[in-house]
């Protein structure tokens, strides 16, 4: 998280610089020096400030060797927001780490996997880069690239043009890295039995990322207002 970014989360709540380092544990002072970037916001303060300031957990620190448990993961997706786990109580992890830790999983809880498009739908300014970076290096671009397009999907189903907009430019990238490989939704353990009828019975937004799913965009929760919905400039 820049010091910019601290700053913005700063003025959106109307608070001054001594409200706002009271509510993060730190001295006025220190809090000037790391609006100004003279002074590095750590980690820790981060997460802080989305929980104490409403900052949004796309600026959060990533950290690509993190795995978490289905049970984790849940957590980590009612911390940001998801209607389907909002009664778990958990703390925030930046959404691109969180979507990658999901998809590069070999097998996933189902309601986890219906749950993982609603993660670009509601931060679409996560950090596309390090994230479609991951997925090509882990030959996960197509999992990803079908998560996108549900989203996108909903998206223009809902008229919100900018998320759409962003999206779509995430999938002009993903498309030029798809896989010819056929792969699942992080169901690698399914019998062949019930892979055959998944890749049966697959919409083709599935066949064209080349996955057996049954997952399709009735299949999604649906979506509740996000903080970052707005489209950075």
């Amino acid at each position: 998280m820049t010091g910019l970014a601290l700053r913005r989360a700063r003025s959106n709540l109307g608070l001054s610089q001594v409200e706002a380092a009271a509510r993060l544990g730190v001295s006025q002072p220190l809090l000037s020096l790391m609006e100004k970037g003279e002074r590095a916001v750590t980690p820790a303060l981060a997460k802080k400030a989305v929980t104490k300031l409403l900052a949004t957990p796309e600026l959060l620190p990533v950290a690509p060797d993190t795995r978490h448990n289905d049970e984790q993961l849940a957590s980590d997706l009612g911390a940001l927001g998801y209607p389907g786990y909002a009664y778990l109580q958990g703390q925030a992890r930046n959404p691109a780490e969180v979507l990658f830790d999901a998809l590069d999983r070999r097998d996933l809880y189902a309601r986890l996997v219906e749950a993982l498009p609603w993660l670009p739908l509601q931060y679409p300014n996560m950090d596309w880069y390090w994230l479609t970076t991951q997925a090509k290096v882990h030959n996960r671009q197509n999992r990803l690239g079908f998560v996108v397009a549900l989203a996108s999907k909903v998206a223009k189903k809902n008229a919100n043009r900018n998320v759409a907009k962003r999206l779509s430019e995430v999938l002009r990238t993903l498309e030029e890295a798809r896989l010819a490989k056929t792969d699942t939704l992080c169901q690698e353990s399914w019998p062949p039995s019930q892979r055959k009828f998944a890749h049966q019975q697959r919409s083709a937004l599935a066949a064209h990322w080349k996955l057996d799913t049954r997952l399709r965009e009735e299949n999604l929760t649906p979506s509740v207002p996000s903080r970052s919905a707005a489209i950075k400039p």
